[in-house]
């Protein structure tokens, strides 16, 4: 089962960008799809965006994201990464990388997962 270790959050003021990683370790990175999850303090983690399991494969985004949020993924260097532009105070939470067999919404179907990285956006 792969490892998953998210990096990059940080406090950026409303307006600017933040470009998170998620570096892989063990298992097989290319066999699994990637999604990006987030939890607010007080509310449930909601989906973010997800991308198929090859370099360049089909990628879903939140209603709240897309236009904004960009996910994406090398296979060669085991890493996904999320550029997030256009920042909004509503998007500060922790900031979830996992790894899955589809990519898809909903984070049961996901088997691995980061620890999590805050982003925190101030108006």
């Amino acid at each position: 089962q792969v490892q998953l270790v998210e990096s990059g959050g940080g406090l950026v003021q409303a307006g600017g960008s933040l470009r998170l990683s998620c570096a892989a370790s063990g298992g097989s990175f290319s066999n699994y799809a990637v999604g990006w999850f987030r939890q607010a303090p007080g509310k449930e983690r909601e989906f973010v965006a997800t991308i198929s399991s090859w370099s360049g494969g089909r990628t879903y985004y939140a209603d709240s994201v897309k236009g904004r949020f960009s996910i994406s993924r090398d296979n060669a260097k085991k890493t996904a990464s999320l550029q997030m532009n256009s920042l909004k105070p509503e998007d500060t939470a922790v900031y979830y990388c996992a790894g899955g067999p589809t990519p898809v919404a909903t984070t049961r179907a996901y088997v691995s997962w980061g620890q999590g990285t805050q982003v925190t956006v101030s108006s």
